[in-house]
């Protein structure tokens, strides 16, 4: 991989890290989220006036995880009010590939090299860490950042499915996203039943985020074309030890190497995984 290529993979990491932290860091996550999905729906929308319609093959898999990105978000908002950023997000997004990794093997016979079992023993390790620290957050937060990393392998693997049937990669992605317009539309009545309304600072940070994550997403698809597919995943999942680190600097979450050496352990197992 060349040095432009990491720096951009880099800084994609840096971006999903981001704005996960911003989930975490804001009073009114609700309406943060709502900001998000409605800044997807919008690229959505896009993609989807300029891109083929993806075959019908592959619209099982678009609303399968159009469905499970729904819980998506409600889990993230729960994960998010009740643990620290620097546990949450490494359990969850270790979890993933972990998972997927090891339900192909149970169920149809992908066999992992001695490298992918010490990346899948790694990750399990590393998760178990964060999971027992000294002063941990709320036992609740611990279950449902497990529950966003199976959620994420179950959407994963429907939108790898998905995607190979659709004949239209970026007409797929486009209405996954565009699909999601029933968050920030379900959050906007449900707010406005209650009297409440959505705050400019809270529209803005959210549009920003969605911008981050979006922008994260189109990196990664971007250098998957001019790198080698493993080394792009291994070198993505760096974005464990940003969200370590920021939840340490900014939310002061501790003990401080306690989380970072977790944290560590779980991106080598992810990135070992990625490379068999």
């Amino acid at each position: 991989m060349g040095l432009g290529a990491l720096g951009l993979v880099l800084l994609a990491a840096l971006l999903h890290a981001g704005w996960n932290a911003l989930i975490k860091a804001v009073d009114d996550r609700a309406g943060v989220l709502a900001a998000v999905s409605a800044a997807h729906a919008v690229l959505g929308l896009c993609l989807v006036l300029v891109s083929p319609v993806p075959a019908s093959a592959s619209w099982p898999a678009i609303a399968t995880s159009a469905l499970l990105h729904y819980i998506y978000y409600a889990l993230l908002f729960r994960a998010y009010r009740l643990g620290d950023l620097s546990q949450v997000y490494p359990i969850s997004r270790g979890l993933a590939p972990a998972a997927v990794a090891l339900a192909a093997a149970v169920l149809i016979g992908e066999q992992l090299p001695p490298a992918g079992w010490v990346g899948l023993a790694c990750v399990c390790a590393g998760i178990g860490l964060l999971a027992v620290r000294r002063n941990p957050s709320s036992p609740g937060a611990i279950g449902f950042a497990v529950a966003l990393g199976l959620l994420i392998a179950a959407y994963s693997v429907a939108d790898g499915l998905g995607v190979r049937h659709s004949q239209s990669v970026f007409g797929y992605m486009g209405w996954l996203f565009l699909l999601e317009f029933p968050v920030p539309l379900v959050i906007a009545l449900n707010r406005r039943m209650r009297g409440g309304h959505f705050r400019p600072k809270v529209i803005l940070l959210g549009s920003l985020g969605g911008v981050a994550a979006v922008t994260a997403y189109g990196i990664v698809l971007y250098v998957k074309t001019i790198a080698p597919l493993g080394a792009v995943s291994a070198v993505r999942e760096s974005s464990v030890i940003f969200a370590a680190l920021i939840g340490i600097v900014a939310f002061r979450e501790r003990p401080i190497l306690a989380r970072l050496f977790a944290s560590a352990v779980v991106a080598a197992g992810v990135a070992a995984l990625a490379m068999t």
